[in-house]
């Protein structure tokens, strides 16, 4: 009986196979990255409860499609103004600490709105206010988070690492959605809001168990103003000829086809005549699909073939979209929000894996925060133009024709995504050490 094949090594920036989750079973491997990620899990669980109640209650309080694009728009839009800033600290201070504090910032906004709300106070300009300063909390918190990883893991590991907490995030989308819908629905939104709280303190306790490598955990000294070196990592990101690109793509399609999700209560009950339990339901089939095809993604585990993920993923997800908004029969609704999940999940760690990955180390707290203000600011905008659109067209309309503008979007992305993944792909060449 001939001696079996050797088995080929494992590709570059890519650990040894472990089976078909090998590359979860890598990240997991590491003391620290299983601290890491099971903090993640339970705040960005208590953050998703978060987002339905919130969502709920400003549909309660306004019964208006623009008031709930406003609030959603108050949360996630101070990353267009606070990210870049935000990428500068984290670059050149402890990240650890920074991300402690805004943390328990992120909480004792939660607190102040439930407290409110339990008192009959609340009003939609405060929860705008309060969302607002979560909102600016969470723009210093994600690049400061994200920049640690890295030490966390070999570098060998960290495509798997960054798909991993990735991974955790859509687990929480299911997750938080789940437990918030019939709890809003039985006892109201004040406790799924007190959960936030909670959650986000209990993860912040965990923070000072993590032993992070120096080069990771502190940024450089200051090598300038805090203006100049904000302004260098913008320089940067822009002319790195993978991550700009991929960034802009990125930036582009968020504001198009991620402002859905921040505005669910309307399409909810005007088009398909749902409730709180509806509302639950829908968000949460998104998370599964999410928690799917994130799997898939993170157990990969490599580069390549990254690039085409993330461009094919966003035009995917403007089909998907189309098909959603053009029916009224609700379990074929859930269905598109499981692959609208899918999508945007596929999408999502695909292009944070390709950035982190690229990005010099010394420049990856700004470039991270260009991530984030994607994440958070480009929803927002979208968020905010369905919500005006929906008052003077109806939810329908403007939603196709965003989908559409969307899928021209991703014909250019579809031309050029061979010569990002040449900058992307390969981060020895690219500078990402």
């Amino acid at each position: 009986m001939p001696p079996a094949a050797p088995r080929p090594p494992p590709e570059p920036g890519r650990g040894p196979d472990l089976g078909p989750f090998g590359a979860i079973t890598r990240a997991l491997s590491h003391r620290d990255a299983r601290i890491f990620f099971t903090a993640s899990l339970t705040a960005w669980s208590g953050l998703w409860m978060h987002r339905i109640a919130v969502m709920w209650l400003a549909w309660e309080l306004s019964g208006s499609a623009f008031w709930v694009g406003m609030v959603a728009f108050a949360d996630l839009a101070p990353a267009v103004i606070f990210s870049p800033i935000a990428g500068a600290v984290a670059d050149r201070m402890d990240r650890v600490k920074l991300t402690m504090i805004a943390q328990l910032a992120v909480a004792a906004a939660a607190l102040c709105t439930a407290t409110l709300t339990a008192t009959g106070h609340i009003s939609v300009m405060a929860l705008i206010a309060f969302e607002l300063m979560g909102g600016i909390a969470q723009s210093f918190a994600q690049p400061a988070r994200q920049a640690v990883m890295p030490g966390l893991v070999p570098r060998a590991d960290l495509p798997a690492a960054v798909a991993c907490n990735s991974l955790c995030f859509n687990v929480a989308r299911f997750l938080g959605p789940a437990v918030a819908g019939p709890m809003v629905a039985v006892w109201g939104v004040v406790p799924a809001i007190l959960c936030n709280v909670v959650a986000y303190t209990v993860a912040t306790l965990t923070l000072p168990m993590l032993r992070i490598n120096p080069i990771h955990r502190r940024g450089h000294p200051p090598e300038g103003s805090l203006l100049s070196e904000m302004l260098e990592g913008i320089r940067y990101a822009a002319a790195h000829p993978g991550i700009g690109p991929i960034l802009t793509f990125a930036g582009i399609t968020a504001i198009l086809l991620r402002g859905v999700q921040e505005v669910l209560p309307p399409f909810v009950e005007r088009l398909f005549h749902q409730g709180p339990g509806g509302l639950a339901l829908l968000t949460g089939a998104i998370g599964v699909g999410a928690l799917m095809s994130g799997i898939m993604v993170a157990s990969r585990g490599r580069l390549t073939g990254t690039t085409r993920i993330a461009v094919m993923a966003a035009a995917a997800q403007a089909v998907v979209l189309v098909a959603f908004v053009a029916t009224s029969y609700f379990p074929f609704a859930v269905l598109c929000g499981a692959l609208y999940g899918a999508c945007s999940s596929a999408h999502g760690i695909s292009t944070q894996t390709l950035v982190q990955s690229a990005a010099l180390t010394r420049m990856r707290g700004r470039t991270l925060a260009l991530w984030g203000l994607i994440t958070r600011a480009c929803p927002a905008l979208g968020a905010l133009v369905l919500g005006l659109s929906g008052e003077a067209f109806g939810m329908r309309l403007p939603t196709l024709a965003v989908a559409f503008l969307a899928m021209g979007v991703s014909v250019w992305g579809l031309m050029h995504m061979r010569a990002w993944a040449k900058h992307l792909e390969h981060p020895s060449e690219a500078g990402g050490t």
